[in-house]
């Protein structure tokens, strides 16, 4: 329970931000909240693969390691429009916003100040053509679930919120709906 005293002065401390004009309610909530870098990512998966099945994945500079195709999202930019435009940048597949679902969890929110929105997608390698820059993507390929290459650790520990790749089991699982 809340001690009135501090209650009240919580209340007047309310009722006092909500007279300030609007602009300057942003500014200061701005200043009193925690900001967070917003990614998208796609899981794309080979809607040919048999057994475990295959993800598409990059090397990109310095080369050591693999990722999933991701970036920054603009100012203003939809997730999921952020994550459309990123897939073809990086890899040259081209799809619509609405071909891409949510992944579950779809969006995981990192220690260091970074929030990554997922979504997933089913493309057959066999009619996808990978292109890349050369500059900011050296290579993408499909690679088997369960043999996966060297992965970044940033893309080991998302791929592990997933139930994929070497830290699978070691990230906690997202809560269900409603728990």
């Amino acid at each position: 329970m809340i001690p009135r005293a501090r209650a009240t002065g919580r209340a007047l401390g309310y009722q006092v931000f909500y007279r300030l004009p609007v602009p300057l309610r942003r500014r200061l909530v701005r200043l009193a909240v925690p900001k967070y870098i917003v990614g998208a990512v796609t899981l794309v998966r080979d809607a040919d693969a048999e057994g475990s099945g295959r993800l598409l994945l990059l090397r990109q500079p310095p080369g050591h390691s693999w990722t999933l195709p991701a970036g920054l999202l603009q100012r203003g930019e939809a997730p999921v429009v952020g994550a459309a435009r990123e897939l073809f940048e990086e890899s040259g597949i081209r799809v619509t916003p609405d071909r891409l679902r949510p992944a579950v969890p779809n969006a995981v929110v990192h220690a260091k100040g970074w929030v990554d929105v997922v979504f997933e997608l089913d493309v057959p390698a066999s009619t996808a053509e990978l292109v890349v820059d050369g500059a900011e993507v050296f290579e993408a390929a499909w690679h088997p679930l369960d043999d996966l290459p060297r992965l970044s650790r940033a893309t080991a520990n998302l791929l592990g919120y997933y139930g994929i790749g070497p830290r699978a089991g070691q990230v906690p699982p997202a809560a269900p709906p409603g728990a």
